[in-house]
């Protein structure tokens, strides 16, 4: 079962592919997501990465957790549900 992790404090250069490799570091990577403004396409610092494995993702946090990347050190943890949102524009009548 893969295991979701949250990886904040992103360069917003960062991209999947580097993501990707700097994970592959700590076992095998399922998925990558730096998450991007839907307007203009730009990173918003941070991303999520799935492991194949609890240890891999265990591995992850411990290895990768602060692990600075430039002057950013990154923020690696268990990523929470999502929470659900309104279908709506939030008006109400």
């Amino acid at each position: 079962m893969e295991v979701k992790l949250y990886v904040g404090n992103l360069s917003y250069l960062t991209t999947d592919d580097d993501l990707r490799t700097l994970f592959a570091r700590a076992g095998t990577v399922a998925s990558v997501a730096v998450i991007k403004d839907r307007e203009t396409g730009a990173s918003k610092g941070f991303g999520f990465v799935e492991m194949t494995t609890q240890a891999e993702a265990q591995n992850a946090i411990k290895m990768l957790d602060q692990y600075q990347i430039g002057e950013r050190p990154l923020k690696v943890n268990l990523a929470k549900p999502r929470e659900e949102r309104s279908s709506g524009s939030g008006y109400r009548r």
